[in-house]
């Protein structure tokens, strides 16, 4: 009992040793709000302890240092008088405030009686000043890049637009001018399925593989269109080439196996040397397994029929109508079938050979259906082609 509890002791040292030195080194490195949820951590139970002033000690220091250089930072960004700063003075404001939020639920801390000071001070008026002071040159710097006719410069207007609506909702049209770049900024891509294997293509093939609903798409900034809409004007053409398709003959492959194995059939009297039949201690004839040699011819039918299709995936500028990127497709479906037929005793065969003997020969499966079934793979590939690929 004595030593658990020494041990639970020393453990408890250690720990708080380790803690302290990794908030003193945090606090040597600058990374002050670290040190200070490090040490709000210690102090949120017991925080009365007499053990625990080191902790208050480090936890005044991170604050005071960290509240210092941000301050120091914000004063250094006024004098400059730059618009683009509001934003940065914005943020750090909220960082204080967020600093002195965080420890309000410990305080007050006291050591030896003394109650240790904490600097709290309320910064809204200068977080609802910069808001809008940010705010306002965001949307001016905005507004300004939205009149280029270039889509990169429209998505880079609608993330400033973005960075208004997170610190300040709802702020003048901004809501509306994010659709407005959103649209701008987007490009619209017709895809269309282009045969040239000389082989008939199932219509569900097409239709499962230009169905973009069914694909989970999450781009931004790339729309997918399988059919033109009209009075929109499209940015490229995303072209499914299927250039190759083989099919294999109809096959079966057909192999015989004899299989010889012992097996139980039943019990007999144990027998010694002289042929004497072996009782047990209560004068008992002991009986064993009999074993018995049986045999089985085995018989076994594989159907199989392969289809393979080979194309690419080509991403077309449709004002000048050259190539973008081009990327390849294929895919492969494999029907096999397998069924057998025995004689003589099933018992002699493996275990993972008898449900075969269940099966019975089945109709090979039609080209268009071998075609067709090659369809998920290569949607699962058109898949990760649209979901990684950004034309622009």
């Amino acid at each position: 009992m004595i030593r658990t509890l020494l041990s639970t002791i020393l453990i408890a040292c250690i720990l708080s040793c380790s803690t302290s030195k990794q908030i003193e080194k945090a606090v040597s490195a600058g990374n002050y709000d670290q040190a200070i949820y490090d040490a709000i951590g210690k102090l949120r139970t017991n925080k009365d302890k007499k053990g625990k002033a080191d902790f208050i000690v480090m936890l005044q220091e991170a604050y005071n240092k960290a509240n210092e250089r941000d301050l120091t930072t914000i004063n250094f960004l006024k004098k400059d008088n730059n618009p683009e700063n509001y934003l940065q003075i914005y943020d750090m404001y909220m960082g204080l405030n967020k600093r002195q939020e965080v420890i309000k639920p410990i305080l007050p801390l006291a050591i030896n009686g003394r109650t240790v000071k904490f600097d709290i001070k309320d910064y809204s008026s200068q977080i609802i000043s910069f808001k809008n002071d940010a705010s306002l040159n965001l949307y001016k710097n905005a507004t300004e890049i939205l009149k280029s006719s270039n889509k990169l410069d429209a998505r880079q207007a609608f993330d400033i637009f973005q960075d208004i609506e997170d610190i300040n909702p709802n702020y003048k049209d901004v809501r509306n001018l994010l659709e407005v770049a959103h649209n701008k900024g987007t490009d619209f891509v017709l895809v269309d399925m282009i045969n040239d294997t000389r082989k008939t293509i199932p219509n569900r093939l097409e239709d499962d593989l230009l169905n973009f609903s069914t694909y989970g798409l999450n781009n931004l900034w790339t729309v997918y269109h399988n059919a033109p809409v009209d009075k929109l004007t499209y940015d490229y053409n995303m072209r499914v080439n299927l250039r190759e398709i083989n099919l294999s003959p109809e096959q079966i492959k057909e192999r015989q196996i004899i299989k010889e194995k012992q097996v139980v059939d039943g019990k007999k009297d144990l027998l010694d040397s002289r042929g004497n039949k072996v009782k047990d201690s209560l004068g008992k004839v002991i009986q064993v397994d009999k074993m018995i040699t049986v045999r089985c011819e085995y018989y076994e039918s594989t159907q199989f029929k392969s289809a393979q299709v080979a194309g690419n995936v080509e991403y077309v500028d449709v004002k000048n109508k050259q190539l973008v990127d081009a990327f390849p497709i294929s895919s492969e479906f494999v029907f096999q079938h397998i069924f057998a037929t025995s004689r003589g005793d099933r018992r002699a065969l493996e275990t993972t050979l008898i449900p075969f003997l269940n099966n019975q020969r089945v109709p090979f499966p039609s080209e268009e259906q071998m075609i067709y079934d090659t369809g998920e793979d290569l949607k699962l590939q058109l898949k990760k082609i649209i979901n990684s690929y950004s034309p622009r």
